[in-house]
């Protein structure tokens, strides 16, 4: 099986470090990509979270391609409902503009954020009613082709970013498959509709000026070490962050320690969270190997999208480039 590999990068925040050490990591883990034949990069727009630095997502591609040379890098994903279309499409256009055929635009309608976050945000709770408008009005900016009379992209007319649009229910499967974009289903952390959410998508697809057939990218995370002891307590470490990152919200929220988010992962809500993580390839390179080639199939993906969860950038470089190294060798 023809495979295209990819990363999602969360731009983690690890204990002790800054948002500037997260953006020189995802530099490092961008170079790695481009080195070890990785199809693109994607950042995804996340606000109020102290462990993921991607909030500004526009910027952090722009950064992350001044220090690259070849490899794709876009958003996966804007959450568009945030943001005026004519906005995003100048600042894609603009990105386009500077790295000419790097540049990617994955589109959710989910707002990154808790509900106090959407309202800071000027949010409210019905803005993702217009989503399939907006993606046509940013399409139409990017296509040079504005839907709203007089008004352009200035940079990003005519620049046709391509657009992806991200997805964890059938409601973007659907709207993928009527305007003919590229589905991404967002696996790695909302397993529960993938396959329903695929075979909708396929089964209802109308090509496009950009896409002639159904394409989809599935996504999963990744934990790949020299040895698979070394890889599953790495896993534990990151779900433990996990949980903690969902139970703990707030300054006042006490620091849960380790035996106490094991206790929590036996009960009911703890093993729900944990699920969120299904699709998770650990161990040794073959062990990987295994796993992703499985849960391509199972799914006849296009491509798949991995996050490198391991907490240490060495760790996570190294899983990176075990990860290559196996696909590539599965396709010889």
């Amino acid at each position: 099986m023809s495979l295209t590999l990819s990363i999602l990068d969360l731009a983690p925040v690890a204990p002790g470090q800054t948002p500037r050490d997260s953006f020189e990591a995802s530099v490092e883990l961008a170079r790695a990509a481009e080195r070890f034949g990785y199809r693109r990069v994607w950042y995804a727009e996340h606000h109020n979270m102290a462990s993921i630095a991607s909030s500004a997502t526009s910027v952090l591609i722009g950064y992350v391609a001044a220090h690259t040379d070849t490899i794709r890098l876009g958003a996966g994903g804007i959450m568009l409902p945030n943001h005026a279309p004519l906005t995003i499409a100048e600042q894609f256009g603009t990105l386009e503009t500077l790295f000419p055929g790097r540049i990617d635009l994955g589109l959710g309608r989910a707002p990154g954020s808790d509900q106090v976050t959407m309202h800071a945000m000027r949010r409210d709770a019905s803005s993702s009613d217009s989503f399939p408008q907006d993606v046509l009005e940013l399409q139409g900016y990017l296509a040079g082709k504005s839907r709203v009379p007089g008004v352009q992209a200035v940079p990003g007319a005519g620049t046709n970013v391509p657009l992806y649009i991200l997805g964890s229910s059938l409601f973007g499967a659907q709207l993928a498959a009527a305007v003919g974009l590229p589905y991404a289903f967002a696996s790695h952390f909302a397993p529960d509709a993938l396959h329903q959410a695929v075979e909708l998508y396929r089964r209802e697809f109308q090509p496009s000026a950009q896409l002639a057939e159904p394409y989809v990218m599935a996504g999963a995370n990744v934990i790949a070490a020299d040895d698979a002891d070394d890889a599953r307590q790495q896993f534990e470490i990151v779900r433990r962050r996990r949980v903690r990152s969902m139970i703990a919200r707030g300054p006042a929220t006490p620091e849960y320690s380790d035996a106490e988010i094991d206790a929590f992962l036996t009960t009911p809500n703890g093993r729900q969270i944990a699920d969120m993580m299904r699709y998770t390839a650990t161990g040794t390179a073959s062990d990987v190997r295994r796993f992703l080639e499985e849960f391509a199939a199972s799914v006849q993906a296009d491509e798949l999208i991995v996050a490198h969860h391991s907490q240490d950038i060495a760790d996570r470089l190294r899983s990176v480039e075990l990860t290559a190294d196996a696909m590539q060798g599965a396709d010889a």
